[in-house]
């Protein structure tokens, strides 16, 4: 499997020209049989769930759960919730509270034990109150899986 994190303030600019190298590079995956894994949220989990689906490699969303029930996702999140269902091949329930960010980043280790390798699309900034990407790159870096970091020419994110 493979998996994706990142800044989640994005610019749109930026989500574009992250979704078409991620499609480039999730080629070589689709075609060896792997898969895509991504926790449902907006911004980059969605262009990860397109760009998979473009590239013709299977996608697995994980959703947040109560109880091994699914939990509505916060009104931000849930029109992306949705369209990564639609693109998703296979759905599986994780137990976290989206709406606590320390749950939030222990289910993406939880996610990246799982995996070969993760897409890191990252500035290379530290991680701070409200954006975890540098630590959870340095997880996966000490979890031995592999990283490969994203920042295309141009990225940004909003101020």
């Amino acid at each position: 499997m493979i998996a994706v994190v990142g800044h989640p303030d994005l610019t749109a600019s930026t989500l574009k020209m992250v979704e078409e190298e991620l499609r480039r590079r999730l080629a070589e995956f689709a075609l060896a049989g792997k898969a895509g894994l991504v926790r449902a949220g907006q911004g980059l989990p969605v262009a990860f769930g397109r760009a998979a689906r473009a590239a013709g490699l299977a996608l697995v969303t994980v959703l947040p759960s109560r109880n091994g029930v699914p939990d509505v996702p916060e009104s931000s999140d849930r029109r992306a919730a949705g369209e990564l269902l639609l693109l998703s091949e296979q759905v599986r329930l994780m137990e976290y509270d989206p709406a606590d960010r320390g749950a939030c980043v222990g289910a993406d280790e939880d996610l990246m034990r799982s995996c070969a390798r993760v897409l890191a699309v990252w500035d290379g900034s530290p991680s701070d109150g409200r954006d975890a990407t540098a630590h959870l790159v340095a997880f996966a870096r000490s979890s031995g899986v592999d990283v490969e970091v994203l920042w295309p020419d141009g990225a940004s994110r909003r101020g």
